[in-house]
């Protein structure tokens, strides 16, 4: 197959028209093209008014040899590479032990599903609910300011990228094709063929639920086991060595292989972690508002005249912006067409996010827009400035305060964009009506995040709206707080064998570990860890039994 890249067609194109543009490229008969299929698909809209499809193919030709010779200076044609998941190792024959896994987002999930097609038989523990009772719980929350801090949008069955999105793109580099891996597993678990081509994927909260199912039976019929409610209250070491887990219940599972796939707002299980001697590092992340305009506004700046086209669906952007403090400003987990949702996972404080359905029909976007923030940022304030967990400390302050603002009863404090800017609090919603529930209380943000982070975000809302027109519109909502962007910790690894540096047996994974950032980064990574306990536990069967 060749590689066929740069391909460009307008919006209503048909499939033939497509299928003449690759016989004119190459320079070849109509009868010389044997198949094709579409490897990627993107939108070229810098000009609004010529908006086009940019196609890159797997192209199957006669004379392949001869085209490849023809366009060897040619940086658009090239040898397809081979997608293909190879699996690493297959667990040996009258293997006694079993890799646990601890928790079960995209890190976990794929993990136990990559050990259990080689045959290990994994036992995955989650502390939290299955999805669908799990949604229930979060729902609980959303509608009736009711808090399950073992059972809402950060735990339980799927991770927190259950509540999302669903964005299945990423900027990680990725050799050897692990996304492809996860986009054909999610395909076979009911996601649309288009998430294999279309240049940023995404499923919706509502089609997760169901994949999450299916891929749990699928991990059980090949012998996985899944244990939900059970949540793991400490890890038993001997001589630096996993040995085992002790659930909050009392009971103990032994492993020497322990996948640590928590997610980034474990953070009881940091704190454990840390008692325990694990290494860890604070890390930085970033914190800040949700912020909500039309959608119909986002459509307009970016695709002009064209917006509505249902090919083009919901517009999204990304904005970037270098204060003078020396802060960088971002749009975060942009969601088009979707809500901003409670996203607290501990009692008495305030968190937000944003999810989208697959049809991405809301009538808001949303999107996070975030300051970055260090270690020498959160220490500061710390009762500990030295401990890897003052970055918890720090989120915790933030988001106790935004419950406060919001009148303590899990309502998030909200702010007109106008208002903030000129430094004065909101008493009435304009033409936005935010979407978060239980419900936003106006209040004045200015004392939700550190005066750096205020004074950044202010600088670049006006920037924003010279990239964006209309972004500083300024019956825009803001919504706080924006907290858990990413882990506060680092779970440090060795590059090679991915486990902890002082505890063997420990394999760190996914956004909890540090490794991670979205759906796609995090399975991934549960990919490659993965591989790794199934190489050790091989090695290890083959070194007894010489």
């Amino acid at each position: 197959m060749l590689r066929l890249t740069e391909i460009k067609l307008p919006l209503a194109h048909a499939e033939d028209e497509l299928r003449a543009a690759i016989v004119k490229r190459l320079g070849i008969a109509d009868d010389e093209l044997t198949g094709y299929t579409i490897f990627k698909r993107g939108i070229d809209a810098r000009k609004k008014s010529h908006i086009q499809f940019t196609y890159t193919l797997d192209v199957a030709v006669c004379h392949e040899a001869a085209l490849l010779k023809r366009f060897k200076s040619d940086p658009q044609v090239s040898i397809a590479p081979d997608t293909s998941y190879h699996p690493v190792a297959q667990a040996p024959q009258g293997l006694a032990s079993r890799p646990v896994i601890v928790g079960m987002g995209p890190a976990g999930l794929f993990a136990g599903l990559i050990l259990a097609q080689g045959g290990f038989r994994p036992l995955i523990l989650e502390r939290g609910k299955e999805v669908r009772e799990r949604t229930k719980d979060t729902f609980g929350l959303w509608r009736k300011g009711v808090l399950n801090p073992e059972s809402n949008v950060q735990f339980g069955e799927g991770g927190a990228g259950t509540f999302s999105d669903g964005k299945l793109y990423s900027q990680i580099k990725d050799p050897k094709h692990y996304g492809r891996k996860v986009m054909e597993e999610f395909i076979k678990a009911g996601a649309p063929e288009e998430i294999l081509y279309v240049s940023k994927p995404h499923i919706g909260t509502f089609r997760l639920v169901s994949m999450v199912e299916k891929m749990r039976e699928t991990i059980e019929s090949l012998g996985g086991e899944i244990r939900f409610d059970s949540r793991v209250e400490d890890i038993e070491t001997s001589n630096g060595q996993v040995s085992g887990v002790v659930l909050a219940d009392g009971k103990r599972i032994a492993t020497t292989h322990l996948v640590l796939a928590v997610g980034h707002s474990a953070r009881d299980t940091f704190e454990m972690l840390h008692r325990r001697g694990v290494y860890m590092e604070a890390k930085p992340f970033s914190i800040g508002f949700r912020i909500e305009h039309p959608q119909s506004l986002i459509d307009f700046a970016r695709y002009g005249s064209s917006a509505g086209n249902p090919l083009l669906g919901a517009a999204d952007y990304k904005l970037v912006y270098h204060a003078s403090n020396g802060r960088s400003v971002y749009s975060f987990c942009m969601c088009p067409g979707g809500t901003v949702v409670a996203a607290a996972s501990e009692a008495g404080r305030v968190v937000t996010n944003g999810m989208s359905q697959y049809s991405r029909s809301e009538r808001n976007a949303n999107s996070g827009i975030v300051v970055g923030v260090t270690p020498e940022d959160y220490a500061a304030g710390s009762s500990d400035p030295s401990s890897p967990l003052a970055g918890v400390e720090f989120q915790r302050r933030l988001e106790s305060r935004a419950y406060e603002l919001g009148g303590s009863n899990y309502q998030a404090p909200g702010q007109l964009l106008g208002d903030f800017l000129a430094g004065k609090a909101s008493n009435k919603f304009g033409t936005v009506q935010p979407s978060y529930t239980p419900g936003v209380h106006l209040c004045d943000l200015a004392t939700a995040l550190p005066d750096y982070a205020i004074a950044a975000i202010r600088e670049a809302l006006p920037v924003f709206g010279r990239q964006i027109n209309g972004f500083d519109l300024p019956d825009a909502v803001l919504t706080g707080v924006e907290t858990r962007t990413s882990s506060p910790v680092r779970i440090k690894r060795d590059n090679d064998d991915l486990q902890s540096i002082n505890t063997k047996g420990l394999y760190p994974t996914g956004e909890g570990a540090g490794y991670a950032g979205g759906i796609m980064s995090a399975a991934v990574d549960g990919i490659r860890v993965a591989e790794a306990v199934a190489l050790s536990m091989a090695q290890t069967k083959k070194q007894g039994t010489e």
